[in-house]
This record gives C-alpha cells, sequence and structure tokens, in this order.
C-alpha cells in the first residue's frame, strides 16, 4: 500500500519547496486513514465471521437435534424391529413345528394311501383271479358235458355266461379274453355235429316198436290183420254190413270171405329167397325181436360213446335183420326201415369245435401277462 503513493510524486527538481511539506504530511494522514479502513475491514469480516458461526452452530444444533430424534426413532425402529424378529422367529419356529407334523401327517397319509393302493390292487388281482378261475373251470365242465352229449349247447351257453360276467367285472385286462371267446361262440354257431338227443329218441322209439313188427312168416295173422283192417267197424265193435244188403245177406258174405280166407291159407304157393326166415320157429321170434333190440341198444351205446363207426355198423346190422326177417310189405316195418336209414344219414364223423383259444387266453390272463 505504501507503493501507489510514491509513483504518484513529483519528481524532485520540478517540485517546489512548499508542496514538500504538504506531501510529507499527506502520507501520513493517509496511512492513519487506512489504519481506520482496515480495522472495519476486520471488524467487518469479524462480524461476518462471527455470524456465520453463530449460524454454523444454530445450524449445527438442528443438525444435532434432528440427529437425536432420528437417532431416538431409529432406536425405537430398532426396538419395534427386534420384537418383530423375535416374533418372526417364534412365528418361524411354530410354523416349523407345524410343517413338521403336518409332513408326518402327510407321509403317514401317503403310506396309508399306498397300502390302500396295494390291498384294492391284491383285491383286484384277487377278483380276477377268482373269475379267470371259475371261468375257466366252466368252459372245462361245458367241453366234458359236450362230449358227454354230443351237443353243443353247454359250450355255447358256458361261452355266454362267461362273456357276461367279463361285461360286468370291466377290466381291461380280460379284454383279450372277451375277444377270444367271442371268436369261439363264432365258430360254434358255424359248426355241424350230430343231433344225439334226436338220434336217441330215433333209436328208442325203434326199440319200443320192434315188439310190434311183424314176422315174414305171420301170413295168417297178418292177412286176418289186413282183412280187419279193410273191413268198416260198426259202432257196436262188429263189422259194419255193406250197404244195400240186408243183415241175413251180409252175415252169409262175411262167412263167404272167412272161408275163402282160410281156404286160400291152407295152401300158398310163393318164392322163397331166404328160406331161414319161412322156416323161423315161433319160439325163435322171441330170440329174434331181443336180439334186434340189443343192436339197437348197442347202436345207442355207440352213439353215447362217439363210436360212430361201431354204431353205424350195429344200425346196419339190425337193417339187415329188418329186411330179412320181418315182413317188407307191413307199414310199421317200413317205417322202421325210414327210421333206421334217417338215423345212419344224421350220424356224422365230425369232431366238437375245441375252445382252445379260449382256454388259452384264460392261461395267460391268470398267468398276469
Amino acid at each position: 500500500m505504501s507503493s501507489a503513493p510514491a509513483n504518484d510524486l513529483p519528481p524532485a527538481s520540478a517540485a517546489a519547496p512548499g508542496a514538500a511539506s504538504e506531501a510529507a504530511a499527506a502520507p501520513a494522514a493517509r496511512g492513519a486513514g487506512g489504519g481506520r479502513g482496515l480495522t472495519l475491514v476486520l471488524g467487518a469480516v469479524a462480524a461476518a465471521a462471527l455470524a456465520s458461526s453463530g449460524l454454523l452452530w444454530h445450524k449445527l444444533g438442528t443438525i444435532q437435534e434432528q440427529l437425536a430424534r432420528q437417532s431416538a426413532d431409529t432406536g425405537a425402529q430398532a426396538i419395534e424391529a427386534r420384537a418383530m424378529a423375535r416374533q418372526a422367529e417364534e412365528l418361524v419356529r411354530e410354523t416349523a413345528a407345524r410343517l413338521s407334523v403336518a409332513e408326518a401327517r402327510v407321509s403317514e397319509v401317503a403310506l396309508q394311501r399306498s397300502q390302500l393302493e396295494e390291498l384294492m390292487q391284491s383285491l383286484s388281482r384277487s377278483r380276477d383271479e377268482n373269475l379267470v378261475v371259475d371261468i375257466e373251470s366252466a368252459v372245462r365242465l361245458a367241453q366234458q358235458q359236450a362230449q358227454l352229449t354230443g351237443s353243443l349247447e353247454p359250450l355255447v351257453a358256458a361261452l355266454k355266461s362267461a362273456n357276461q360276467r367279463i361285461e360286468r367285472a370291466a377290466q381291461p385286462r380280460l379284454a383279450p379274453v372277451q375277444r377270444a371267446i367271442g371268436r369261439d361262440l363264432d365258430r360254434l354257431t358255424r359248426a355241424t355235429v350230430t343231433d344225439t338227443a334226436g338220434l336217441l329218441a330215433r333209436l328208442d322209439d325203434l326199440v319200443r316198436q320192434v315188439d310190434e313188427l311183424p314176422v315174414v312168416n305171420a301170413v295168417a295173422q297178418a292177412a286176418a290183420t289186413r282183412r280187419l283192417a279193410a273191413a268198416p267197424a260198426a259202432p257196436g265193435g262188429a263189422p259194419a254190413p255193406a250197404e244195400g244188403l240186408a243183415w241175413w245177406q251180409a252175415a252169409l258174405q262175411r262167412g263167404w270171405e272167412v272161408v275163402r280166407d282160410e281156404a286160400r291159407n291152407l295152401v300158398r304157393v310163393s318164392r322163397i329167397d331166404q328160406p331161414e326166415a319161412i322156416l323161423l320157429a315161433p319160439d325163435q321170434t322171441f330170440f329174434l325181436r331181443e336180439n334186434l333190440k340189443l343192436k339197437l341198444l348197442n347202436a345207442r351205446l355207440g352213439v353215447l360213446a362217439r363210436q360212430f363207426e361201431s354204431a353205424r355198423a350195429d344200425l346196419g346190422a339190425a337193417t339187415a335183420a329188418l329186411n330179412k326177417y320181418f315182413d317188407p310189405a307191413s307199414r310199421r316195418t317200413q317205417n322202421a326201415a325210414s327210421m333206421l336209414q334217417q338215423a345212419q344219414a344224421h350220424m356224422k364223423t365230425a369232431e366238437l369245435p375245441r375252445l382252445d383259444e379260449t382256454l388259452s387266453a384264460l392261461a395267460t390272463a391268470a398267468a398276469g401277462r
């Protein structure tokens, strides 16, 4: 600050002598004014510093108060947080205990469910196995009955019953058995076998008719039978008189017919192709009929035993005996011969269809494959 006034002074050669004293007094006065200004500046600076310090102190107090309040709030929040943490820990422990109990119960329920499923499966398998065993037994029994009777009805009935039982069971693993049963039923409906029941009925009827068949040498009896059959019977049981004749004329006519028939029977001329049939004694007729019955009964036994060749041979022998020893002109003999021919024609050697497919499917289902 002292260098600036020195630059403003005039040179010594040009200044006046009076001016030197004035110039010496001016710097002193200026120095005193500069000190006061500096003091004022310093005071202003100090006042400003004091004011700023007051403001800063006030701000610091405010900040401290805020910090104290925030610290108090934070402490309270920390206390609440610790309390909530303890509650959460207790809740977690309680939840964990409940969860462990629930897991134990779930495991127990799962175990019980698995045991129940195993029990249901075992019951289902046992029921299916029992059903398969029952069906197989019924089919085999039906086969035996069909072999004994020669009829397909036991097989058809057994297969239909098995099909209905499988439909009620509604088990998918038995579907192959049901398909096999359907195919076997189709084969049974197309099969043709011997009508054993009808054939046995014909043979029994023939056995009953043997005692009524007339033999060849019973000529007189046959003639009388033809005469009585030709004459119409009266309501009282006697032969009716001829129309347009008196009673005595009808009686004479009947007497004449009897005498004429008896005279004709005294001498009879005929061709004898089989002398043994004519020479058959009356007491041998009984054994002839019994022998014919035995042949028919043997044929019946052969049909029951499914021995059709033997039965056919017995029927052939019975036909030969019938044609040889019995009157071929008699209607009963003709009916018996026609029944023998029908019996031989209906006798077939075809075997009964076997249910191998159904039995194989049942065995597969029983094995669990």
